[in-house]
């Protein structure tokens, strides 16, 4: 009966270890900032939804928002363009894009040189 005890204990403390790391799973998360799979999808589907608004208010075809906006899903995108064409029943005027359209995340930033020397 006693030579099972070390076999039991064993057995207790693995099992407590594996519930005591899974238990900290989302502060670890959270510390490494990684994003559960769940909130990334409600995320990107509400800036997709936002992205196809602000592409129909702007004028753009929504072939060319899709390709402006590729890290987004096409579908979210879509649904907020479709919403944003009811400005055309109230008859709100487009507005023109002033800046141009964002780079995709990841991509390399253009550095501009700007060299202000005094030579006389």
């Amino acid at each position: 009966m006693f030579e099972r005890v070390p076999d039991l204990l064993r057995t207790f403390l693995m099992v407590a270890t594996l519930w005591l790391g899974l238990s900290g799973c989302d502060a670890v998360q959270q510390k490494l900032g990684i994003e559960p799979p769940a909130a990334k999808a409600a995320r990107l589907d509400a800036e997709g939804k936002a992205v196809g608004g602000a592409c129909r208010q702007s004028g753009r075809a929504i072939e060319d928002c899709y390709s402006i906006y590729s890290w987004l899903p096409k579908a979210p995108i879509y649904e907020g363009w479709r919403d944003m064409d009811v400005m055309r029943e109230n008859k709100l005027e487009t507005v023109e894009p002033q800046l141009p359209p964002p780079q995709p995340p990841g991509a390399k930033k253009k550095k501009t040189c700007s060299r202000r020397g005094s030579r006389a």
